[in-house]
């Protein structure tokens, strides 16, 4: 058995859309049959979760210790018995997989898979605490150190000030896909933020208090592409990454 990354040097945020009525199915299997098994070949599952915005997108976070263990990892898995026993339930839950960002920590110790509150044991079924704001911001170029201290200067400490326990920054990895079964969404850079609220509330209030608008976005919008794109995640019952 290969042990799981203490640290993610590549990170999948993998965002997948599915057919109406199905997320709970794709849930349950997944909890119950692709985290030990992933973990098993060295991969980390490092949180599963419900779209608040559309019912039929289920988000999830993979990460690897680098590019030659994700290759070894993915060659294992989805060559491996689990998989192949499961793999027309999961896939007949599905309408598209593909939408997948390929990432690295946007500096070390940016990540969000350090320490994390432990994963309930298989069968559970409630639901864990935590609200993960996770936005996606298209850049014009890959980022460079002024955006990076961006994020650590300004960014971060609006989002600590409002509430946020958690925070971690993302950039697009520059290596390319070693694993072309699973796509990724090359040559498009981008800046991800992944903020865990206490819940909902602690979040809603966040938004109502206005210094993200006033003080991150004009901050920001120099170095985007386009609008940003964000997600209001609530954990799976199994779901390491929580509040």
């Amino acid at each position: 058995m290969t042990s799981a990354p203490s640290e993610s040097a590549l990170v999948e945020l993998r965002r997948y859309t599915l057919h109406p009525g199905q997320r709970d199915t794709l849930i349950e299997l997944f909890d119950r049959e692709f985290i030990e098994t992933q973990e098993a070949v060295g991969m980390r599952v490092i949180g599963q979760f419900r779209d608040l915005d559309d019912d039929k997108n289920f988000v999830w976070l993979r990460g690897f210790a680098d590019r030659d263990q994700r290759r070894a990892g993915l060659e294992a898995f989805y060559g491996g018995p689990v998989w192949q026993a499961h793999r027309d339930a999961a896939n007949a839950t599905m309408v598209d997989s593909d939408n997948v960002f390929l990432l690295r920590p946007a500096w070390p110790g940016a990540g969000i898979d350090g320490p994390v509150s432990g994963r309930a044991a298989p069968g559970a079924a409630s639901t864990p605490p935590g609200l993960l704001d996770a936005s996606v911001f298209p850049l014009r170029a890959p980022a460079g150190g002024d955006l990076l201290a961006l994020c650590r200067e300004v960014l971060s400490p609006v989002l600590r000030q409002g509430g946020a326990r958690r925070i971690a920054w993302y950039v697009t990895a520059s290596t390319p896909n070693n694993f072309p079964r699973l796509p990724v969404r090359e040559g498009e850079p981008v800046l991800v933020g992944l903020a865990l609220f206490d819940d909902l509330a602690a979040f809603d209030a966040f938004g109502r208090g206005g210094t993200w608008a006033r003080d991150a976005q004009p901050a920001l919008a120099p170095w985007l592409a386009g609008p940003a794109e964000s997600h209001r995640l609530v954990p799976t019952a199994r779901s390491a990454l929580h509040g």
